[in-house]
């Protein structure tokens, strides 16, 4: 399913600037979403944690259990942005906390979507299929390794979905 779903993602997202516009976005979706959540204090096994970690770590799992070593690089991004929601909810109003989270997640749609209609000319691809959400991390950290020249079975998937998409059989279709 991963490797099916990544390639559907690959496919429609081939524009540079789009991409650079996601690399913006899906982090600050993820800080707007975690924000409120950074409020809500939980004790747990003697330690105290806000519901944000909490309700990541399942996501985190799941990530990892699809594929490790991507699913592991999402955790240390992770950690970094759970940090950032947390100090933000920490030092400002609860009124403040909630506009800067609902303003940082329209930002980041916003921009996926901007991204999507004018640089790949078509919807983002988490609007018909919401597991796209779920591809979106991975798709970035995968492309990250590639770069760095690690991972030349996602590099497999990325290349062969470019093909199919060069020849205008777009691997959503054939699968």
């Amino acid at each position: 399913m991963f490797r099916r779903e990544l390639a559907v993602y690959a496919d429609a997202h081939r524009d540079r600037v789009n991409g650079v516009m996601h690399i913006i976005g899906n982090p600050i979706i993820f800080i707007g979403v975690v924000m409120p959540l950074s409020l809500v204090p939980v004790g747990l096994f003697g330690f105290q944690t806000s519901l944000a970690p909490l309700l990541v770590i399942p996501a985190l799992l799941m990530w990892m259990a699809w594929d490790l070593g991507l699913g592991l690089g999402i955790a240390v991004a992770a950690v970094p942005l759970l940090w950032i929601a947390a100090t933000i909810a920490g030092y400002v109003s609860v009124a403040w906390m909630w506009i800067i989270a609902v303003s940082l997640f329209v930002l980041g749609w916003a921009l996926q979507i901007v991204g999507h209609q004018a640089f790949e000319g078509k919807r983002p691809t988490a609007i018909n299929n919401p597991v796209q959400s779920l591809i979106a991390p991975m798709y970035m950290v995968g492309k990250l390794y590639v770069a760095l020249g690690f991972r030349p079975d996602v590099a497999a998937i990325l290349q062969q979905s470019s093909e199919s998409n060069a020849l205008g059989s777009p691997v959503s279709q054939r699968q």
